[in-house]
C-alpha cells in the first residue's frame, strides 16, 4: 500500500474486496498514519483504533476458573487409576461424584472450585443427571482421552445446551418436542456444514434460488457466489426509515413478501442482525410464519442467533417455526471466547428437511443410501442432523467426528454459568458495556439512531449518505456521489486518523454506510472514533462549500 494519497480508481478497485480483507488495507494505512509524523518524537500521537472486527475485549472469567479447577480434579482421577512419572489412566466412573465432593471440600481455596461445584449441582438438580455419570463425563472429557461419543454431542452436554438455548434463545418458552444439537467449531463451521450437507443431500442444488435478509454478515453473501453453489440470490432489504435521515433498519412488508415465492428454497438471517444489530421484530416473524403456513411451506430458514443474549427477552424464529429452522449459535461473543471455537447447530426432531429427504426420487435415495451405507444397514433412516456430522468428516471418517471433548466441557460450563445468578449479572454487565460505547460513539459523531428496544448494540451501522441529506440537503449528497467512492470516508479515516471501520456496502447495506464494532475497544475510544468520523464528515462539507465558490 503506497503512502501517497490513492486515486479514485485505486480506491474503487480496493472496494471490490470483502470487507474483512479490505480491513487489512485500512490497518496498513492506519499504521502508516502512526509512523509517518515528521518532526515528532512521539510517533504514537496518532492512535490506531480498529473497530473493524467484532472480537470482544471482555471474557467470562468465572466459568474459565471452573474449567481449570476441573482440570486439577481430573488429573487426580487419572493418577488414581495409574500412578507413575507423567503417566496416568482413564478416570473411573463408579464413585466419581463422591470423590469430586471430597475434592471440593479438601480444596476450598482452589480458584474456581466453588463455581465448578455450583455448576455440577445445577446440572444434577435441573436436568436430573446421574451424579457419577455426569461427573465422569466432565472428568474424562477434560482429560480428552477418548473420541467424542456420541460423536454429534455428548449426552449431558446436549441436555445442558437445550436448557441454555431454551433460556436465552427461546425466552424460556421453547417449542414443544425436542431439538437435537450438533456441537461445532464455532458458528462459522456450522455455516459451512449446513450449506455443504444441504447440497450433498439434494435439498439444494447449484443455481437454486435462496434469500438473504440484509444487511448481513458478509460470508452469507459470499458463500452463495462460490462456484460450488452459484445460488440465485434474492435480497430482503431492511430499508425502512424511522424519520428523515435516520434509518430504522427494519424490513418492509413488501420486502418480506419476496419469501412467498415457492422457488425460494432457503432464507438466511442473522438475528439480531449484523451489522445493524437489531433483533427481528414480531411483525416480521409473524409475516414469515404466515408465509410458511400458506405460500411456501417447505421454506428452510437458517438463523444465526449469536447476538441474541444482548437483547432483553430475545426469542429466535426457531421458536416460532421449529420445523423449518436450522438454528446456529456461537458462544464466541457473549463469553469472549472466539479462540475456543464453540458453537452448535440445532434442528427440531420433527423437521421439514427430513421430510424432504424422505420424499426424494428413488434415484436420489439410492445415491444417498450408497453415500451413507457404511454407517448403518438402514442409511435412509439417518436424520439430517446426523448427516451433518458424517459429512463434516467426509462420511468415511464419521467414527472420528465431533467437537473435541475439552471444548465441549467449556461449552457446557459456559451454559451452566449462565443459569446461575452470577451468569445473569455478567450478562447485564456486557449489555451495559456495548450500550455505553454506542452512546459515546454517537455523542462524538453528533449523529443519532432510531430508538429501538430490540437493539443489541453489538455493532452499529451509520448511513453517511442519509446523514448528508439530513444535515445539508440533496445537493450535498449528490456532490458526494459524484466526486467520491462510497468507501472514500473509510480510507480518509484510516490515513488521517488511524481509525479502522468496515464498509456497510460489503454487508449488502447502503454503499455509503459504515459498520462499527462496539465490542473490541475501550469505552472512550468510541468517543474518539465519533469525533474523527465527524471531522471527516465535516471535511466533505467544507469541500462542497468550496466547490460552490
Amino acid at each position: 500500500m503506497p503512502k501517497t494519497n490513492l486515486t479514485r480508481e485505486q480506491i474503487k478497485s480496493y472496494a471490490q474486496l470483502s470487507p474483512f480483507e479490505l480491513k487489512n488495507i485500512f490497518i496498513d494505512l492506519a499504521k502508516e498514519a502512526q509512523a509517518d509524523q515528521p518532526g515528532q518524537k512521539d510517533k504514537s500521537s496518532v492512535q490506531m483504533l480498529n473497530a473493524g472486527r467484532g472480537n470482544p475485549n471482555w471474557t467470562a472469567t468465572g466459568p474459565r476458573e471452573a474449567f481449570y479447577a476441573l482440570g486439577y480434579f481430573s488429573l487426580e482421577e487419572s493418577r488414581r487409576v495409574w500412578t507413575a512419572d507423567n503417566l496416568g489412566g482413564m478416570p473411573e466412573e463408579k464413585g466419581s461424584y463422591e470423590r469430586f465432593d471430597t475434592f471440593v471440600r479438601r480444596h476450598p481455596d482452589l480458584p474456581g472450585i466453588e463455581m465448578l461445584a455450583q455448576c455440577v449441582q445445577l446440572g444434577i438438580q435441573r436436568f436430573g443427571f446421574d451424579k457419577d455419570a455426569f461427573v465422569h463425563e466432565l472428568t474424562d472429557s477434560s482429560i480428552g482421552d477418548n473420541y467424542p461419543v456420541p460423536d454429534r454431542i455428548l449426552h449431558h452436554t446436549q441436555e445442558i445446551v437445550r436448557g441454555y438455548i431454551a433460556d436465552e434463545m427461546f425466552a424460556k418458552k421453547p417449542p414443544a418436542g425436542d431439538i437435537s444439537y450438533f456441537a461445532t467449531e464455532g458458528g462459522t463451521a456450522a455455516m459451512c456444514y449446513i450449506f455443504d450437507s444441504l447440497m450433498k443431500n439434494g435439498i439444494l442444488h447449484k443455481g437454486d434460488k435462496i434469500a438473504l435478509m440484509v444487511p448481513v454478515f458478509t460470508p452469507y453473501i459470499e458463500i452463495p457466489e462460490l462456484d460450488t453453489y452459484e445460488f440465485d440470490v434474492t435480497y430482503v432489504q431492511a430499508n425502512m426509515f424511522a424519520e428523515a435521515g435516520v434509518r430504522e433498519w427494519r424490513y418492509p412488508t413488501e420486502e418480506v413478501a419476496k419469501l412467498e415465492d415457492p422457488e425460494i428454497k432457503l432464507v438466511c438471517l442473522v438475528n439480531p442482525s449484523n451489522p445493524p444489530s437489531l433483533a427481528l421484530s414480531q411483525r416480521v416473524a409473524n409475516q414469515i410464519k404466515d408465509i410458511v403456513s400458506t405460500k411456501n411451506p417447505n421454506l428452510l430458514i437458517v438463523t444465526d442467533d449469536v447476538y441474541g443474549t444482548f437483547v432483553e427477552g430475545f426469542r429466535s424464529i426457531a421458536a416460532d417455526l421449529p420445523r423449518n429452522t436450522l438454528l446456529v449459535y456461537s458462544y464466541s461473543k457473549h463469553y469472549g471466547c472466539t479462540g475456543w471455537r464453540l458453537g452448535v447447530i440445532g434442528l427440531h426432531d420433527d423437521n421439514v428437511i427430513d421430510e424432504l429427504i424422505a420424499g426424494l426420487p428413488a434415484a436420489e435415495k439410492e445415491r444417498l443410501n450408497k453415500r451413507y451405507g457404511s454407517l448403518t444397514l438402514e442409511p435412509e433412516k439417518i436424520r439430517f442432523i446426523d448427516r451433518l456430522v458424517a459429512d463434516s468428516r467426509q462420511v468415511a471418517l464419521n467414527h472420528t467426528a465431533g467437537l473435541s471433548l475439552p471444548q465441549q466441557v467449556m461449552l457446557g460450563l459456559f451454559s451452566l454459568f449462565d443459569m446461575l445468578e452470577e451468569g445473569q449479572a455478567y450478562k447485564e454487565k456486557i449489555r451495559g458495556i456495548v450500550q455505553q460505547r454506542l452512546e459515546l460513539l454517537l455523542e462524538g459523531a453528533r449523529m443519532k439512531v432510531a430508538e429501538d428496544p430490540r437493539r443489541a448494540g453489538y455493532y452499529i451501522e451509520l448511513d453517511l449518505m442519509a446523514q448528508a441529506e439530513l444535515e445539508h440537503g440533496e445537493e450535498f449528497a449528490a456532490f458526494l456521489k459524484k466526486e467520491f467512492e462510497p468507501v472514500d470516508p473509510l480510507f480518509r479515516l484510516a490515513q488521517q486518523t488511524g481509525v479502522v471501520l468496515l464498509n456497510g456496502g460489503g454487508f449488502e447495506g447502503p454503499e455509503w454506510s459504515v459498520r462499527v464494532s462496539l465490542a473490541n475497544l475501550d469505552d472512550l475510544d468510541y468517543l474518539k472514533i465519533g469525533h474523527h468520523l465527524r471531522a471527516i464528515f465535516d471535511g466533505y462539507a467544507a469541500e462542497w462549500r468550496a466547490a460552490q465558490g
